[in-house]
């Protein structure tokens, strides 16, 4: 066997069959002399300086391109778990905005209820437009209180109260062509 003309990782697999190439030919000849050759051993192949560094740059360059790969499907990983984070809490902020707005809408009711009972006189329509007053003057002041600017426009008509009434009821209600009257 001349392992010169062998590829690498083929002298390292044949070890075997080179130690017994080189038994037969060292046997052949050390019979001349009297000697009997009982085994060899290829214990270590030494390739040359520039293969040796070739081959660690080979394992060097394969070692990189798994740790590249593994580090991709980390971030992949990682950006899904953040997506996933942030749709779980999006979904927990809208569960908690339609819990507030459910015990918004049922406190109203309770004000209309016992502001009615107690004001016969007064409609639950019109109790509704009072409460929705109030509430446009409690925003207002929240504004002024917390606003950054200095300047608020504000549209402001007699007839305003009125029409925001309407509009917040459209909002929440739909059209008033579609609404019962209260």
């Amino acid at each position: 066997i001349n392992a010169e003309y062998m590829g690498l990782d083929d002298v390292f697999l044949a070890k075997e069959t080179i130690a017994k190439a080189l038994k037969d030919d060292l046997e052949a000849e050390m019979n001349q002399f009297g000697f009997t050759i009982i085994q060899t051993l290829v214990t270590d192949i030494q390739p040359d300086h520039t293969v040796k560094t070739s081959m660690n740059a080979i394992n060097a360059a394969q070692r990189q391109r798994v740790a590249a790969v593994d580090k991709g499907e980390a971030e992949k990983i990682s950006v899904v778990k953040q997506a996933e984070a942030d749709a779980e809490a999006k979904r927990l902020s809208g569960v908690g905005l339609a819990e507030q707005r459910k015990a918004v809408i049922m406190g109203l009711k309770e004000s209309i209820d016992s502001f009615s009972q107690t004001n016969k006189e007064i409609t639950q329509k019109e109790a509704m437009e009072l409460l929705l007053l109030n509430q446009y003057f409690d925003t207002m002041k929240d504004m002024a209180a917390n606003s950054k600017g200095s300047t608020l426009f504000v549209p402001h008509t007699p007839n305003m109260v009125k029409e925001f009434g309407k509009q917040v009821r459209e909002g929440v209600m739909g059209p008033a062509n579609l609404m019962p009257d209260l």
